[in-house]
């Protein structure tokens, strides 16, 4: 169940972030809010970490036992532990954003997020 709201949580954070790509005005819910509309040089930097939010949402399901490994255990535990570290940064650094909207829709989003990944690793 775990895995399940972690990947959900984060996957609202792909489709909000697919958006900015799309060129919706939804640039200050990241990067401090310092665009509204996302700059296209920035969007393709998003897509690619649009695909390895993919990829972490595939990591947290595995070690739910919900899809097959794709490494070991083990390297995917490390994995996991990685982006649950990242995402406690990560949830941090949305705090302290100056952006209220990255800081009351990213926020939580992220701390969700982080304490699924590290209850599934743990």
């Amino acid at each position: 169940m775990i895995a399940i709201i972690g990947a959900g949580v984060f996957s609202i954070v792909i489709v909000l972030s697919f958006l900015i790509v799309c060129g919706f005005p939804l640039g200050e819910l990241t990067m401090g809010g310092r665009y509204k509309v996302f700059p296209k040089k920035l969007r393709i930097v998003l897509v690619m970490q649009i695909i390895i939010q993919i990829f972490f949402v595939v990591i947290i399901l595995q070690m739910g036992g919900l899809i097959p490994f794709w490494f070991s255990e083990n390297a995917t535990k490390i994995i996991c532990i990685i982006m649950a570290a990242y995402l406690s940064f990560n949830t941090i650094m949305n705090f302290i954003s100056k952006s209220k909207k990255e800081k009351y829709i990213m926020t939580p989003l992220s701390a969700i997020s982080a304490v699924c990944f590290w209850i599934i690793t743990l």
